[in-house]
């Protein structure tokens, strides 16, 4: 159990390395003592309207539709008799947040090259292949506002499908005259794997991580394919080893910043808004950063009541959870934590001094820094 640390004022704490690797951001540590203690799960906001990433990406919307197309296209390759269930779990796609950063990390050549699109159609096969892992394992009923394809055909078929989708992934890669890109694919979908294979085994221990162990862990199971995305982008395009070592990290500390806010909205979020199931992690005993947080600043007594709430996991204890999550202010350090990798991400496109400058992957950034506007933290308990 991680011993607790009472902090009796706001204080910035000195800058903290985001284990393995090389960007830092700095980790703000707030009062133990909260003005909410008690208060029942805050009522959660709209979320950001959809409209601000539709403008970020508007200039790629083209190269957007056809890796759309492009992945409807690869039902054919599949057997008649699988077809329908490939196509369903492709058909999952939401903002497309991984070929959009591939397009935003392009150079600005003009017209986005095939190889482009293929690319971004690989990564996104393997992102949906995850997705129809991770609903198996989260026992997720609802994926994009409509049922999971585990619902549909049962838990069988699905990681049969998923399976399927990662062959048929590193098939395309290997179409390439050269191995770089199935090489490069193929070894972050093994870290992909690795990172959810990690989660799971520290969950049915029902283990309560520490912050570098998280943070890794995330690094390998979101982190690497959005860094994936963008390094492919800058690669396909002429990016010097410079550049695309910036768009890596870039990708890394957007990607880190996303699964937390998504950790969060799993807690804090609405079903109804969020298009999925949530309260999913509690349920499989994956621990995220608001609950790390919460044990850290825990007093014995409230320790003792968080171990109580978490074993013998019921949707009902969601609420009472979150107050004491609430008491000990773990979700505003959280959102502190998701804005300070977002300025990291920015940073490393749009600093005075790096090597590679990309507008529009530091508005993406931006964004994503705004989502967290959603979980409904005031803003004065939030260190900037």
């Amino acid at each position: 159990m991680i011993p607790a640390r009472t902090v009796s004022s706001l204080r910035l704490r000195n800058r903290l390395t985001c284990p393995a690797r090389n960007f830092r951001f700095p980790v703000i540590v707030l009062a133990a003592e909260s003005k909410a203690a008690g208060a029942a799960v805050r009522a959660v906001p709209a979320p950001v309207a959809p409209h601000s990433w539709r403008r970020i990406v508007g200039p790629a919307d083209g190269f957007l539709k056809s890796v759309a197309r492009r992945l409807e296209d690869q039902v054919g390759g599949f057997e008649p008799d699988i077809a329908s269930y490939v196509r369903y779990a492709l058909a999952s796609q939401g903002k497309q947040l991984r070929p959009a950063l591939l397009a935003l990390s392009a150079k600005p050549t003009g017209a986005l090259a095939d190889d482009l699109i293929t690319v971004a159609t690989i990564i996104e096969m393997v992102h949906l292949a995850t997705l129809v892992h991770d609903d198996v394992m989260d026992e997720a009923r609802v994926r994009r506002r409509r049922p999971t394809l585990s619902v549909r055909c049962g838990n069988a078929i699905s990681v049969l499908a998923g399976d399927c989708l990662f062959a048929h992934a590193l098939e395309l890669a290997a179409s390439f005259p050269t191995p770089d890109i199935c090489r490069a694919v193929a070894a972050a979908t093994k870290t992909v794997c690795t990172g959810e294979t990690l989660q799971t085994l520290l969950s049915q221990r029902r283990a309560i991580l520490g912050r570098e162990e998280y943070f890794r862990i995330l690094r390998m199971k979101t982190g690497e394919l959005f860094a994936l995305s963008c390094r492919m982008g800058g690669r396909l395009t002429g990016a010097s080893d410079a550049e695309e070592q910036a768009l890596h990290e870039y990708g890394m500390a957007l990607g880190t910043a996303y699964q937390i806010y998504d950790d969060c909205l799993d807690l804090y979020g609405r079903e109804r808004e969020a298009g999925k199931s949530l309260g999913t992690d509690l349920a499989a005993g994956k621990v995220t950063l608001p609950i790390i947080v919460a044990y850290e600043r825990a007093d014995p007594a409230q320790r003792k009541q968080l171990d109580r709430l978490l074993a013998d996991w019921h949707p009902e204890r969601l609420a009472p959870v979150c107050a004491v999550l609430e008491q000990l202010d773990a979700l505003a350090e959280s959102v502190s934590t998701i804005r300070a990798l977002c300025h990291s991400a920015r940073e490393s496109v749009s600093s005075p001094d790096c090597p590679v400058e990309r507008p529009a992957l530091a508005e993406a950034a931006e964004f994503v820094e705004q989502l967290t506007g959603s979980l409904g933290v005031p803003s004065w308990k939030i260190p900037s």
